[in-house]
C-alpha cells in the first residue's frame, strides 16, 4: 500500500490516540516519552508536542497505556487483542466476528491491512466509547479462506491486472507478463495470490487457469466453480485409483453380512437419477407387525481410510448440485455404479431396519452391514400415481420406461402401506414441534446447448414425503443408538440450534404486512405458529418470500460432535446416515457406527470435530455456489425475454432500491430509485416501503407491480428491472 507523506506540523496530528497506542503497540512492553514518539509521528513543533503530552496523560489516565515512570509510558504486550473471522461488505469496509464479544468489530478499509472475506484474522479494538460498535484494525492474518479468486483480466503491454467478480473484494490484482500464461485481454481467469508488498496497491498473483470468455455457458459454469474452490474434475491419479478397486459382489463377504436378497426392496428417486444410494424393504409379520429396512449404499466398504480416494471425498465432503450439472463427490465407477442400488442387481449395503406397529412406532431395530437386491425402480410421479390411484397401472405419460406397465402388486401393496406410516409419523412429528419446510424449488428446462427454455417448480408430494420420513426415521434412531447408548462416545451429530430471537420479532413484522400473524411466546407456539404461517401462504403472491424469510430465520444447521439435538425436525438426537455416496458425513458415520457395533473404543473426538467442522464449510460453499447457478440461469433465462411485462411481488426494500420477485417465474431484481424518474423516492425502514417526497406515492413490502427487464447482467449475476406501476393502475388504465 502507498505510505501518505507526513507534514510536520500539528495538521497531521488527527486521530492523535489511534497513533499514539499503534506506536506503542507495535513495540510492546518498549517505554517511549512524548519526544520519542514525536520524532516516530515525524513533527517537531511545540504545539504538536503540547498535544502529544496531554494526550499521552489522557490515555493514562483512562488506563489505555501505562505510565511505567514519570514521562515513560508503554503499552500491555496483548490487551485488546482479539481473533475472528472477517466479513467484508459491498461498500468496502468489514466486520470481525469475536466469540468472546457480544458485537462485532467494525474494520474501516484503510485498516483491512490485505485482509479478504472470510480470513481469519487478528486484530486490536480501539476503545472508542463514542460509538456504539467498537473499531479495530486487522493486525495479522492468520489464515486465508481463499488464495485464489475469478477474475477479468485487463491486460496491458508489459503486466495485466485481474478485476475480481467478487462483490466482496475490494481490492484488483497484479500480475507479471512472464505469469499470465495465454490469458487473453477479457478473459475469465482464476488468479492466485502470491504477495503483496508492502509499499504495493494491488496484491501480486498468477493466473493458474483460462476459464474462457465472459458470458459463455460453460465459461460461466466453470467460474462459479472456481470462485468457490469447488473442482469439476477428478485429478487422473483419483480416477485410476478408483477404477482399480474390485466391485464384484464376493460370497465371502456376503457371509459376513445379514443377506436380505429375499426381501421386497424397492427405490424411489427423481425420475433423472443416477445414484441411488437408498432403497425400501417391506414385509409383513405374521403378527401383523410390519419389518421396514431403510438400506443404504455401503460406501465406506470401499472407501478405506487412508487412500488418495478417501482423501479426495474428504476435501469434497459433498456432492455440488448445479443447475445443469451434478459435481460428484465420488467418481462415477462409485457414485453411478458400485455403489448405486439399481434395479436386478445385489449391493453391499449398511441397513437400519425396524419392527413398527400400525401406528408407526418403532417396537424392535437392527443396525448392520447387509447385502440386498433391488427389486423395482420408481420415480417419485410413478409412486405418486400409484399412491393417488391405489393401484399398479402406470401410464405411459407417468412411466420413465417407454410404454405404460403394471407394477408388481406386492410393490403397490408395500407403497400404500409404507404411504400411510409416513403420514402418521410426520404428523407425529409435527404435534412434536417439528417445522414444516415444504419450500418451492426453481427448476429449468434446459434444452441441448444447456439453454434455459423454461422455468417450472417442483413441490413435495406424498411419495417424497414417504421417503422422507423413512430417511429420518433412520437418520434419527441412529443417532439415538449412539447417543443414548454412551454420550461419551465420538460421533458425528447433525445439529440445529433454536431460531434467534430478534430475527423471529422481524419476520413477524414482515409477514404482519402479508396479514399473517406469528405466537412467539415459547417454543412450541414458535414451531406451531411457523407452520400454520408456511399453510397459510401456500399458493399466494408471497409464498416464496415468507419461505425463504423463515428459513433465513433459523439457526444454520451443522455437523458437531457435540450433540444439541434438532430444533427443526423436533428431535433430541439426529445425525446424516442416508446418504454416503454424496455427503462425507454420512460415511464418517458409517465408520463409527460399525466401529461401535464391534464393541471398539471411542473415536478421537478432536479429529471427528475437525472433520465435521470442514463438512459444514464444504456445505456451505456448495450451497452457495447452487444459489449463484440458479441465479446465473434466471438471468440468462430473464435476457431472452426483455420485451415481456410482469407481475412481480415486491421482496425487499432498502435505501437504494426496491427488489421484485416475479410471481410466474420467481426471479427476481432490483429497481433503483434513482430510476424512478415521477418523484424522489424515500426509504420508509420502519414500514419496509419507500415514499415519494412530492407526491406521498407508496411502494411497500408486498405489494404486486408491474415490471420489465431494464439490464440482465450474465458477468454479475444480477437483474435490473424497470418500475411499469402497481399492479392494479396498470391493469385500470
Amino acid at each position: 500500500m502507498k505510505k501518505k507523506k507526513r507534514n510536520n506540523s500539528t495538521k497531521d496530528l488527527g486521530d492523535l490516540s489511534r497513533k499514539i497506542i499503534n506506536i506503542l503497540r507495535k513495540n510492546g512492553g518498549k517505554t517511549y516519552n512524548y519526544k520519542q514518539i514525536a520524532s516516530i509521528l515525524g513533527v517537531d513543533d511545540p504545539g504538536s508536542r503540547n498535544q502529544i503530552t496531554k494526550k499521552l496523560a489522557q490515555l493514562a489516565a483512562k488506563k489505555e497505556i501505562e505510565q511505567v515512570e514519570r514521562g515513560k509510558f508503554k503499552i500491555e504486550g496483548r490487551k485488546n487483542y482479539y481473533q475472528g473471522k472477517l466479513d467484508m461488505t459491498t461498500k468496502g469496509y468489514g466486520y470481525v466476528m469475536v466469540e468472546e464479544l457480544e458485537d462485532d468489530v467494525f474494520i474501516p478499509q484503510n485498516d483491512l491491512n490485505t485482509a479478504f472475506h472470510g480470513d481469519e484474522v487478528e486484530i486490536y479494538i480501539y476503545n472508542n466509547r463514542r460509538k456504539k460498535k467498537s473499531e479495530g484494525e486487522v493486525t495479522r492474518v492468520i489464515n486465508r479462506k481463499r488464495t485464489e479468486f475469478v477474475g477479468i483480466l485487463d491486460l496491458q503491454k508489459d503486466f495485466g491486472f485481474v478485476r475480481i467478480d467478487d462483490a466482496k473484494m475490494y481490492t484488483d490484482f497484479f500480475v507479471q507478463k512472464n505469469k499470465i500464461q495465454d490469458a487473453k485481454d477479457g478473459d475469465k481467469v482464476v488468479v492466485e495470490m502470491e504477495d503483496w508488498p508492502d509499499k504495493a496497491d494491488s496484491p501480486f498473483g498468477k493466473i493458474t487457469k483460462v476459464l474462457g470468455t465472459p458470458g459463455e455457458h460453460q465459461t460461466e459454469i466453470h467460474g462459479i466453480l472456481a470462485q468457490y474452490g469447488l473442482p469439476h474434475d477428478f485429478p487422473t491419479e483419483v480416477e485410476e485409483f478408483a477404477n482399480q478397486i474390485d466391485t464384484s459382489i464376493q460370497e465371502s463377504e456376503i457371509k459376513k453380512r445379514r443377506d436380505m436378497r429375499d426381501v421386497l426392496t424397492f427405490t424411489i428417486d427423481p425420475k433423472d437419477a443416477k445414484d441411488f444410494d437408498d432403497a425400501l424393504s417391506f414385509q409383513k409379520l405374521d403378527n401383523g407387525q410390519f419389518e421396514v429396512g431403510i438400506h443404504i449404499a455401503d460406501v465406506s466398504h470401499y472407501l478405506k481410510p487412508g487412500t488418495i480416494l478417501d482423501e479426495e471425498a474428504y476435501e469434497r465432503a459433498t456432492s455440488v448440485y448445479l443447475v445443469d450439472r451434478v459435481v460428484p463427490m465420488l467418481p462415477e465407477i462409485l457414485s453411478n455404479n458400485a455403489c448405486s442400488l439399481r434395479p436386478n442387481e445385489e449391493k453391499y449395503t449398511f441397513s437400519a431396519v425396524f419392527k413398527m406397529d400400525k401406528n408407526a412406532k418403532v417396537v424392535d431395530q437392527w443396525f448392520g452391514r447387509t447385502v440386498t437386491y433391488s427389486d423395482a425402480r420408481f420415480a417419485y410421479e410413478e409412486a405418486q400415481h400409484i399412491i393417488e390411484t391405489r393401484g399398479g397401472d402406470i401410464p405411459a405419460g407417468v412411466s420413465i420406461k417407454e410404454d405404460a406397465y403394471k407394477a408388481n402388486d406386492n410393490v403397490v401393496e408395500a407403497i400404500l402401506e409404507l404411504n400411510a406410516m409416513a403420514k402418521k409419523m410426520r404428523s407425529r412429528r409435527m404435534r412434536e414441534g417439528a417445522i414444516s419446510f415444504d419450500k418451492v424449488e426453481v427448476k429449468f428446462q434446459l434444452d441441448e446447448q444447456n439453454e434455459p427454455i423454461g422455468v417450472f417448480f417442483k413441490t413435495s408430494e406424498d411419495a417424497n414425503k414417504l421417503i422422507e420420513e423413512f430417511m429420518l426415521l433412520a437418520n434419527r434412531k441412529v443417532a439415538e443408538f449412539i447417543g443414548k447408548q454412551d454420550p461419551k462416545k465420538t460421533f458425528v451429530y447433525r445439529c440445529h440450534d433454536e431460531p434467534d430471537d430478534s430475527k423471529l420479532a422481524s419476520l413477524q413484522t414482515i409477514v404482519s404486512k402479508f396479514g399473517h400473524k406469528l405466537n412467539l411466546k415459547d417454543k412450541n407456539s414458535i414451531a406451531s405458529s411457523l407452520n400454520s404461517l408456511l399453510v397459510d401462504v401456500q399458493g399466494t403472491k408471497e409464498q416464496n418470500m415468507v419461505d425463504t424469510l423463515t428459513i433465513r430465520t433459523m439457526s444454520k444447521a451443522y455437523y458437531g460432535t457435540e450433540n444439541i439435538g434438532h430444533y427443526g425436525l423436533a428431535f433430541d438426537y439426529y445425525t446424516h446416515f442416508t446418504s454416503p455416496i454424496r455427503r462425507y458425513p454420512d460415511v464418517m458415520v458409517h465408520r463409527l457406527l460399525q466401529r461401535y457395533l464391534d464393541n471398539n473404543p471411542t473415536a478421537n473426538q478432536d479429529e471427528y470435530e475437525e472433520k465435521c467442522h470442514h463438512s459444514s464449510d464444504m456445505e456451505g460453499l456448495a450451497t452457495s455456489a447452487e444459489r449463484d447457478s440458479i441465479k446465473y440461469m434466471q438471468v440468462k433465462f430473464m435476457q431472452d425475454h426483455q420485451d415481456e411485462d410482469y407481475v412481480g411481488v415486491i421482496s425487499g426494500v432498502t435505501d437504494w432500491g426496491i427488489f421484485v420477485e416475479i410471481i410466474e417465474n420467481k426471479c427476481e431484481g432490483m429497481i433503483r430509485l434513482r430510476d424512478l424518474k415521477d418523484d424522489h423516492y424515500e426509504f420508509d425502514e420502519e414500514n419496509y416501503a419507500v415514499v415519494g417526497r412530492k407526491t406521498k406515492k407508496v411502494y411497500q413490502l408486498g405489494d404486486e407491480v408491474y415490471v420489465n427487464v431494464k439490464n440482465a447482467d450474465l458477468l454479475k449475476r444480477h437483474l435490473d428491472f424497470n418500475l411499469l406501476g402497481l399492479k392494479e393502475e396498470v391493469e385500470n388504465k
